[in-house]
């Protein structure tokens, strides 16, 4: 089954994308979630119709986006956590802990463009996240944990 996705689905594509499913999966999940639609002759030509006109404005976005991605390199993300006994956090430090360190830092951008390599970090020391600013920009984002003072 082919369809035009409507909104990113993670895993699948991004919006205005063309994705081949199966029948099940689009006509149970996608179609009545609002996150695709069919991909009939004439949806194909107004999709080809909008990403035509969208192509100058995504220039602008993709150019912002750069400009974050500058700033967020030049960044020194360091989230403080409770620690056990050595090095061993109380819980764990995610990709919610990392936006909520961003936001701090100026800078807003949702849990979920952000991906925490090796997904929850359970030790204090240096590691690093991956930031999607756009389908085109990703930035690579280290950060460190340290220990909460008493």
């Amino acid at each position: 089954m082919e369809l035009i996705l409507k909104q990113d689905v993670e895993g699948l594509g991004f919006k205005d994308d063309v994705v081949t499913v199966k029948n099940g999966y689009g006509r149970n999940f996608l179609i009545p979630g609002g996150k695709a639609i069919l991909a009939t002759t004439s949806a194909k030509k107004v999709l080809a119709e909008n990403l035509k006109q969208r192509a100058f404005k995504d220039k602008k976005i993709i150019e912002d986006a750069q400009k974050i991605a500058e700033s967020l390199k030049a960044l020194e993300v360091k989230i403080s956590a409770k620690v056990g006994s050595g090095d061993k956090l109380f819980g764990s430090v995610n990709n919610s802990n990392v936006s909520q360190a961003l936001e701090t830092a100026g800078h807003a951008i949702d849990k979920k463009f952000i991906s925490v390599t090796g997904g929850n970090v359970k030790r204090l020391g240096k590691y690093e996240a991956k930031v999607r600013l756009h389908r085109d920009v990703h930035v690579e984002l280290p950060f460190e944990i340290v220990a909460e003072k008493a």
